[in-house]
């Protein structure tokens, strides 16, 4: 009977702080989703121009080396930025941590089967996270007007970082696979330590010397 009587309080505590938990989760989620819904189209004629795209890098392939389309449709994305001129370059940011892992370099030689001229695409290897993508496309690519790549819930927290840092940025939003609801469960915690990165001032990985873009072909 004792024991039930500890019991009994803890397992209260436990259940209201797991709740208070998923609450705030979900608030934090819905907030980040409001505050930069003006920023995404997913409509390619209602997008202004911009003078570069930054195109956010994922795998290739999935773990059971099926083609990962989260990977596939962010390029189908970019290349409609370049056919319809809303963008004159595409800056690609991803992975590089080791030889045989190369995001930028699997983007550039995919675009290219696309169609896209290699003149019109730079290269970020340093682009570890979204966090260090967004800043680095500012910092050392001096792409102060972008476009941002990537699915819907992955440019709400891409763009909420880019206004953090005061980076005038849109997104374009590539098709979501249908299905895939693991993805969208795990950017709920990553939006809650994206904030704890901003709080904390993280900056990114690596910086290195500056590597500025070509000058915009358009006049804005």
């Amino acid at each position: 009977m004792s024991i039930c009587r500890f019991l009994s309080p803890a397992l209260k505590y436990v259940a209201f702080s797991l709740s208070f938990f998923a609450i705030l989760v979900l608030l934090t989620d819905q907030l980040i989703g409001f505050y930069v819904r003006k920023n995404i189209y997913d409509d390619i004629n209602a997008l202004p121009h911009r003078p570069y795209a930054l195109v956010l890098g994922t795998s290739r392939y999935f773990s059971d080396n099926s083609l990962n389309l989260f990977y596939y449709n962010r390029l189908l994305a970019a290349q409609q930025l370049i056919k319809n001129n809303k963008v004159d370059y595409l800056l690609l940011s991803g992975d590089n941590r080791t030889p045989q892992y190369n995001e930028p370099r699997n983007m550039f030689y995919d675009l290219r089967k696309l169609g896209v001229n290699s003149e019109f695409m730079y290269l970020d290897f340093a682009g570890f996270r979204t966090l260090d993508s967004v800043i680095r496309a500012k910092t050392i690519f001096h792409a102060n007007s972008i476009t941002i790549v990537s699915q819907k819930f992955h440019c709400e927290r891409a763009l909420f970082i880019a206004q953090y840092y005061n980076i005038d940025a849109i997104c374009y939003a590539a098709e979501y696979p249908s299905g895939h609801y693991g993805v969208r469960v795990r950017e709920f915690f990553a939006r809650l330590y994206m904030i704890w990165d901003l709080l904390t001032e993280k900056g990114p990985y690596f910086l290195g010397e500056s590597e500025p873009l070509p000058p915009p072909l358009m006049v804005e």
